[in-house]
């Protein structure tokens, strides 16, 4: 690369990239840093690729050529090589963080802690909205002891769950929530628990219930996984519960509820001739998922869509769409899922569809999405609610940045959520 194209990338100042983010324009924001470092402080709707995956990650995660980029680092002097390497994959609007991340601090602009920080500062918003009910893990293990009619349904991946669980957990994935949970607690007097390792996913598991008109009463698990440890309780491990199978009238019900959410946040359904329309639109960068579990999604999938689970696509929007203000299309064979997670990327500033067709007519692809491999452990952030083996000290300091998350909020002023 010669220092004349190096010469050649040019700057965005904070107050440009502020207005961007207020119009809702297309525009990706990426800290090249490493996760690690990243997780100290970035500006709200930053996104994340080190420079060394660049090569690996940019064309999945940004898919349009024409998408206006901004890099930048905290003065490491990763920024200028990482618009070099993204001109020479073909990127054709890319610019350097005026200033870097020091810049951004200097305009008076906030940054955010830790990673997925706007679905997670999002949730806070929800719960601070919503009163969502929530109980203390004291009360909760009370009413394990007290063998009471409850469930408590897992609203992370499962792998999460079969780490470590609440006792008598079952796995129900984020979005599958809305879909199962009829099925699990059939009796409307049975009480169900969402928990979740921390806060958001049991805020937003418990919330999609509530909206989606379930009978019983619903509560998050107060902290979730974290706020049981801490309460110096027993987590299980290697737990292998999964939720039963349902059946067509509960998959019918189910449809309906999840539509009825859809509605009320905003989003459109729509067919094949729409999604083609929306596909030829090139000034437009189009996100298109499946939002069922991995196994479901490689046995058979619509083609051109990728995989990322319902809850996990709110719970880390940053990472499967790091280019604010595009288009998302989610969709699944039965809708619930799609209904769902549609409800909350609308109330996250998302324009969101629903693709809503006949899949028996439709030749599937079979397989994995062909998503760029994951990371590995260099320079990775350690999440406090990852794992057993977390200090006291840093599960309390991550409740409380959370806490304090809806007033950060307030003060950046840019992020544009409602809540339904």
């Amino acid at each position: 690369m010669t220092i004349e194209t190096l010469e050649r990338v040019e700057t965005a100042t904070p107050l440009e990239i502020r207005k961007a983010l207020i119009a809702r324009d297309e525009i990706a924001l990426i800290d090249v840093r490493e996760e690690h470092e990243f997780a100290q402080g970035h500006p709200l709707f930053a996104a994340q690729i080190p420079l060394r995956r660049i090569d690996e990650e940019a064309r999945w995660r940004i898919p349009r050529l024409e998408t206006p980029i901004i890099v930048y680092d905290n003065g490491e002097g990763l920024a200028r090589k990482a618009a070099v390497r993204l001109q020479a994959l073909g990127y054709t609007d890319v610019r350097e963080l005026d200033g870097g991340l020091g810049g951004w601090r200097d305009a008076g602009y906030e940054l955010f802690e830790d990673v997925n920080s706007y679905s997670k500062a999002f949730g806070e918003l929800v719960e601070h909205r919503r009163h969502t009910p929530s109980l203390a893990a004291e009360e909760v293990q009370a009413l394990i002891r007290e063998k009471a009619d409850i469930k408590i349904l897992d609203a992370r991946r499962y792998d999460e769950y079969n780490t470590m669980s609440i006792p008598t957990g079952t796995s129900v994935p984020g979005a599958e929530l809305a879909l199962r949970a009829r099925t699990i607690a059939p009796d409307p007097d049975t009480t169900i628990i969402v928990n979740c390792a921390g806060r958001t996913r049991s805020i937003i598991g418990t919330q999609s219930l509530v909206n989606a008109g379930v009978p019983n009463k619903v509560y998050a698990l107060r902290n979730g996984t974290i706020g049981w440890t801490l309460a110096g309780q027993e987590l299980e491990t290697g737990q292998v519960r999964t939720a039963p199978e349902i059946d067509n009238d509960a998959a019918n019900a189910a449809r309906a509820h999840a539509r009825d959410v859809a509605y009320r946040a905003g989003v459109k359904h729509i067919g094949w001739a729409d999604l083609y329309h929306l596909q030829e639109d090139e000034a437009r960068t189009l996100y298109l998922y499946d939002v069922r579990q991995p196994r479901e999604y490689e046995a058979g999938h619509l083609p051109g869509f990728r995989n990322s689970q319902g809850g996990q696509l709110v719970q880390e929007t940053d990472h499967n769409a790091p280019v604010r203000g595009a288009r998302i299309v989610v969709t699944d064979d039965l809708g619930p899922r799609a209904d769902m997670t549609a409800s909350w990327l609308a109330q996250l500033g998302w324009e969101v569809y629903v693709l809503d067709v006949d899949w028996s007519v439709v030749t599937l692809e079979r397989g994995p999405d062909g998503a760029p491999a994951k990371r590995g452990p260099e320079g990775r952030y350690k999440r406090p609610y990852e794992g057993t083996d977390n200090k006291a000290a840093a599960m309390q300091a991550y409740l409380d940045w959370e806490y304090g998350l809806v007033a950060q909020l307030e003060r950046d002023g840019t992020h544009g959520f409602f809540v339904i």
